[in-house]
């Protein structure tokens, strides 16, 4: 659990952003909300068990030990800390210095030498362009700001035959009520994020407009309507 230090500088009231907020860049923002919440996010159990360790055993079958793995929102760290051990090195960030705290917490406590944390924004250069094998977006792309920006950066860092693995929210999916009035409200007294709306097809072909092959995709959830979608992607060799 997050030391008395990490409740100190993380926990903060949660409060509808400010004029002042908007005037900052998006990650800067991004950066506040997700700071605000990490300790209770980090608390949150994961609503779907079942689904999340299926997610995890597809993902497990396309690591190898000897890949160099970027994930991008990578939050604290649960999953980096289950998919490193099949990699040769994974780098997972996190625009949230509070969230990255936390996943550092986790990490002491138990040896993953192939893992290493870092701050990071998902929307810019991690690192230069070919240097990774795998880049993971789990829970990330209806997050950002500009969808194509991102999967822009996250092609520019895969090596040729490199895969792009994602799961994504579709809200677009969702009863029209939680799209048009229930986020709206959450968001103005600042409980939740800034959101993208778009369906999986608009998923598939924000990727395909980066030159990547789409290679599956799939639906892991295992209560009721599943509406984050599984896809992974090739860039070409």
């Amino acid at each position: 659990m997050p030391g008395p230090s990490l409740h100190r500088t993380c926990a903060s009231p949660l409060r509808a952003l400010t004029p002042a907020d908007e005037l900052e860049g998006s990650a800067a923002r991004k950066a506040r909300f997700w700071d605000r919440i990490a300790l209770k996010y980090a608390a949150a159990p994961i609503a779907d068990m079942a689904g999340y360790e299926f997610t995890l055993r597809q993902v497990e079958h396309l690591l190898t030990a000897d890949q160099d793995v970027l994930e991008i929102g990578c939050g604290t760290g649960t999953t980096a800390l289950r998919l490193a051990p099949f990699t040769r090195r994974l780098l997972a960030t996190d625009v949230s210095a509070c969230m990255i705290a936390i996943a550092q917490e986790k990490l002491a406590a138990q040896s993953v030498p192939q893992l290493r944390f870092a701050v990071a924004d998902a929307e810019e250069p991690v690192a230069g362009p070919d240097a990774f094998d795998v880049v993971l977006a789990f829970n990330l792309l209806h997050l950002v700001t500009d969808l194509d920006r991102t999967l822009q950066q996250a092609v520019r860092a895969l090596r040729p035959g490199g895969l792009l693995i994602s799961k994504t929210a579709c809200l677009t999916e969702l009863h029209p009520l939680i799209r048009h009035l229930a986020v709206p409200v959450m968001q103005a007294i600042g409980k939740a994020p800034h959101v993208l709306c778009f369906d999986a097809d608009a998923l598939q072909a924000a990727i395909a407009r980066q030159g990547m092959d789409i290679v599956s995709v799939e639906r892991h959830g295992t209560r009721g309507k599943d509406f984050r979608v599984f896809i992974v992607a090739r860039k070409p060799a």
